[in-house]
């Protein structure tokens, strides 16, 4: 309200005030800009001056209305609903902001329920559609290529495995579920003897599978594997191996069709 009290100061109307209380940036600027154009016309010589001379005085006035005008302009041409300065000073009624229903509409609505009918008939719209729910197990929905759930060890179509024991996956691994240990066969290739990984540390974060440079470990789309101790959720190097398998045609057409992006 200190904007107000200096508007009404400099010679502004109470409507006005009004408006600048609402905290608008350039309706401050625009008042501190009449405040200071106030005193220094009180401090000038011209008003000085006019002490002694009426006409110097009232050319002096006019100069600041002039001034105030102008600024009142700039602030209506960036707020169109505020008022301008020859509107402020005259007896205009100045239109007021109504916002939210009438009383009428309002009463209308109170008495004829109109919400209420208004929902029932939202409710009796989707009455008669089929339902957006699933029976699950028995319908699944949709799962992308790049579900990752269950993990696998993938072996190539001569039945080799793929693992190379590069420990790209253990070291990348942020939650350090995978543990590998590895020997070098008679023909120099190097294998894995020990391939685990610990499913309740596992955050599915999917890098190991992007570690990976033949594609050994993957993550399945498999997302029904919930078990009663946590024994069995320690997965061996069989068991990896065994879901890879199962899931072959599965992997690689989801490989296939992510290949693009990859």
């Amino acid at each position: 309200m200190s904007f107000a009290r200096q508007a009404m100061r400099v010679g502004l109307s109470p409507r006005f005030c009004l408006v600048s209380a609402s905290g608008s940036s350039l309706t401050s600027t625009v008042i501190r800009s009449a405040v200071a154009q106030r005193r220094l016309l009180h401090s000038s010589r011209c008003s000085s001056a006019s002490q002694h001379d009426p006409s110097h005085h009232d050319h002096g006035h006019e100069q600041h209305t002039e001034s105030l005008h102008s600024d009142m302009k700039l602030l209506h041409g960036r707020y169109p609903e505020t008022p301008l300065y020859s509107d402020l000073n005259s007896n205009v009624n100045v239109k007021k902001f109504k916002t939210g229903e009438r009383a009428i509409d309002k009463a209308v609505h109170l008495f004829f329920l109109t919400e209420i009918m208004r929902g029932m008939w939202i409710v009796m719209e989707n009455f008669f559609r089929p339902p957006y729910t699933i029976m699950y197990p028995f319908e699944k929905g949709p799962l992308s290529p790049r579900f990752r759930g269950e993990h696998a060890l993938r072996r190539y179509p001569s039945g080799e495995e793929r693992c190379i024991a590069c420990k790209l996956c253990e070291a990348i691994c942020p939650a350090q579920a995978i543990t590998i240990e590895s020997e070098t066969r008679l023909d120099g290739s190097r294998r894995t003897t020990k391939y685990d990984i610990d499913m309740t540390k596992c955050i599915y974060c999917g890098f190991c599978q992007e570690a990976c440079p033949v594609d050994a470990i993957v993550e399945t789309q498999n997302q029904e594997f919930s078990t009663e101790t946590r024994e069995e959720l320690l997965y061996n190097k069989e068991k990896l191996l065994a879901n890879g398998d199962r899931a072959e045609a599965e992997i690689a057409a989801n490989l296939h069709a992510d290949h693009v992006y990859r």
